[in-house]
């Protein structure tokens, strides 16, 4: 038996493997995977049991929790003990979790929860990314600037299908998002019902979910996202929001109707990052990360890079010499192959120019912020979108009546 040659301080760090990177379960436990599989059991046409696990419900409901990751409620049991108590439920009873899917972040997974596909299908690969039609950035999450949302996102939902199928179908949610575009394209068909508190929102779940004997009813809290953003997952504000998470889950639990599946999820996890420079490495005051580079999409921790035309290749060097002991640093067409945005080969032709030359996902507790044109994102203490199972790794706790 040989052993690797002891590494000198003068050696350059060794890159991370690409091959190794925890790739999404597309196509068996991704979010992408979970309204197909429900609505299969409900006898929707055009749908089959993508995750195995589950068994089928007459009536389901999703409560998605934004910023709720497997590792954050497995790390807080006195938080959340109501929760902690159903992690052995997750994914029908395995005890273990499911993948949001690459980027591990809003625009993506909600797409991807909502069309029942993966992000190289249904178009929204990342927090921001390029418009092959006009060269600019196109912020996914808040739809800027403004792109004809059927143009962008053209695939019928899943709440359309199941809802022209039969099933009583409704999402409710905050009035805030009911007239938003990713709202159209991700998460309409049915009704539409708004509400301002959790309290009420768990209250109408419940009602709706026993409005049919099929019903689909999705329900949404974003808050403990933002408490995550602003103070950290380690903060009382986070922990506080978490509890109230806990609460709201048991309230909805407790009024199911008969004949239901409840799946609590959540579309990523989070973690903080150290505000020091070996952590936060701005790219704007890097001019080898900027060399060559024409627009500068994604968010901190999953980079979509475009490359001023002729220097893809340049551009790739640099960005995994300088950072490859800490990202991985694949080309646009090494991340479809390795399956980071869906199964290789499915990628639709109108995604490819939306996803990066270069795509740098973190696997240290690192990010490429950009000071002066993100400083807003830049200040976040917590942050998501890479592959880490801090990020990647999302509850699908389940409760049956």
């Amino acid at each position: 038996m040989s052993y690797p040659a002891a590494q000198n301080w003068q050696d350059e760090p060794e890159l991370l493997d690409l091959a190794a990177a925890p790739v999404p379960e597309y196509g068996t436990g991704s979010l992408a995977d979970l309204l197909p599989t429900l609505v299969a059991g409900q006898g929707v046409p055009g749908f089959s049991a993508a995750i195995a696990e589950l068994a089928p419900a007459d009536r389901n409901c999703v409560f998605l929790v934004d910023g709720m990751g497997w590792e954050q409620i497995k790390a807080h049991p006195d938080e959340a003990p109501y929760l902690a108590s159903l992690l052995g439920s997750s994914r029908g009873g395995t005890g273990r979790p499911v993948t949001s899917g690459f980027p591990a972040t809003t625009a993506t997974s909600l797409a991807s929860v909502g069309t029942g596909l993966p992000p190289a299908r249904h178009g929204l690969p990342g927090y921001a990314v390029r418009n092959p039609a006009t060269g600019e950035l196109m912020n996914q999450l808040r739809w800027q600037p403004w792109t004809q949302p059927k143009a962008w996102q053209p695939y019928p939902t899943v709440f359309q299908q199941a809802d022209a199928a039969g099933v009583a179908t409704a999402q409710v949610s905050s009035p805030a998002f009911q007239t938003t575009p990713l709202t159209k394209i991700a998460l309409s068909g049915g009704t539409f019902l708004g509400r301002m508190t959790g309290e009420e929102r768990m209250d109408l779940a419940a009602d709706r979910l026993a409005a049919g004997d099929r019903s689909l009813v999705y329900t949404y809290y974003s808050e403990l996202d933002g408490a995550g953003h602003r103070h950290g997952v380690n903060s009382d504000a986070w922990r506080g929001q978490l509890m109230y998470v806990d609460r709201l889950v048991q309230r909805l639990a407790e009024q199911l109707p008969p004949r239901t599946a409840l799946y609590v999820t959540a579309d990523h996890g989070m973690v903080d990052i150290p505000f020091d420079e070996e952590s936060r490495i701005d790219f704007d005051e890097d001019w080898e990360l900027s060399a060559g580079v024409a627009l500068l999409g994604g968010e901190g921790r999953a980079r979509h890079v475009y490359a001023v035309p002729g220097a893809e290749a340049d551009v790739l060097t640099v960005w995994r010499e300088v950072l490859g002991d800490r990202f991985w640093v694949a080309s646009r067409e090494e991340a479809l192959e390795l399956g980071w945005f869906g199964r290789p080969g499915e990628c639709d032709e109108r995604v490819l120019g939306r996803i990066g030359d270069v795509v740098a996902a973190a696997q240290a507790d690192a990010a490429i912020t950009a000071s002066r044109n993100e400083p807003n994102e830049s200040a976040l203490v917590g942050m998501h979108g890479s592959m880490t199972a801090a990020e990647q790794l999302v509850p699908l706790l389940e409760i049956r009546t």
